[in-house]
């Protein structure tokens, strides 16, 4: 069965800088996607940014464009999250995500944004942003 693990999380302070990554267990798929999500307590799941591996295209959600960068290594089927000014708002728990379907390149952050489409799941790490 195939498994993404996250790497830990952690506590930092307002503008701190923070690097997540993901792997899966697995690299018996292909044509596909990642992404990451996050969570935050009492709040819906909020798409962050996803990479396309044709091309590695990337989309990211309105509130991270400019401050995160996605990036990933097909080869070891493994994904990257660098953040960078963080901001008490971004305190959540964050959920790594995999697709498995072609994706035709026409769809947009929209498409990449919804939950959903994606085959397999990450438990989650928990990252913390303090004033």
């Amino acid at each position: 069965q195939v498994m993404l693990l996250e790497s830990r999380g952690g506590l930092v302070q307002a503008g701190d800088s923070l690097r997540l990554s993901c792997a899966a267990s697995e690299r018996t798929f292909s044509n596909y996607a990642m992404a990451w999500f996050r969570q935050a307590p009492g709040k819906e799941r909020e798409f962050v940014a996803a990479i396309n591996w044709s091309g590695n295209k990337t989309y990211y959600g309105d509130s991270v464009n400019g401050r995160f960068t996605i990036s990933g290594d097909l080869a070891k089927y493994a994904v990257y999250l660098q953040m960078n000014n963080l901001k008490p708002e971004d305190t959540a728990v964050y959920f790594c995500a995999a697709d498995r379907d072609p994706i035709p390149a026409y769809l947009g952050v929209s498409y990449y944004s919804y939950g959903p489409m994606y085959d397999f799941w990450g438990q989650g790490t928990q990252v913390t942003v303090s004033s």
